[in-house]
């Protein structure tokens, strides 16, 4: 467990995700205001459950003052092969540097693991996001109808072993 304060100023501890967080987790990917309209569809059935959380490196973001024991935000990582398969803030707090926090955690954790890259397939409203941070883009995840039926931008995080 780590604890950080985000740029804006807010007391955040990182965690590891545990069985009992996955209907939270589940509720922020459903509820995400990045997955309205056109993209509700691929995640309207979405479920983050104990098994998925006990199968990868699944962690949350959880304020340590007012919002106390409330999930802000969540990433997973997995290893084989490596990517960063999901990552979430709520939206009521974004922009107070949760995403940057838990990018930051998961590249430790990257490093950790002997990773030097990895994989994220974004999801288009979320592109910009990981450029700020530092991804790289390397190519198109084209469309999977009915799943997904839109292209999406491939990234990559360069993991320094610093």
């Amino acid at each position: 467990m780590s604890s950080r304060t985000s740029p804006a100023g807010q007391p955040i501890t990182i965690r590891r995700a545990v069985a009992r967080d996955a209907r939270r987790l589940t509720r922020l990917v459903r509820g995400s205001g990045a997955y309205q309209g056109k993209y509700a569809t691929a995640v309207a059935g979405y479920r983050v459950g104990p098994d998925y959380i006990e199968a990868h490196r699944a962690f949350v973001a959880v304020g340590a003052d007012e919002h106390e024991g409330r999930v802000l935000g969540f990433y997973s990582l997995v290893l084989d092969p490596p990517e960063l398969d999901l990552l979430f803030v709520a939206d009521e707090v974004q922009g107070r540097g949760i995403g940057r926090l838990l990018v930051a955690h998961m590249r430790s954790e990257a490093r950790a693991a002997g990773l030097d890259r990895l994989k994220v397939v974004s999801h288009l409203p979320a592109a910009d996001f990981y450029h700020r941070v530092g991804a790289v883009r390397t190519g198109t995840a084209f469309a999977n109808p009915p799943a997904v039926p839109w292209d999406r931008p491939e990234f990559e995080f360069r993991i320094s072993q610093e």
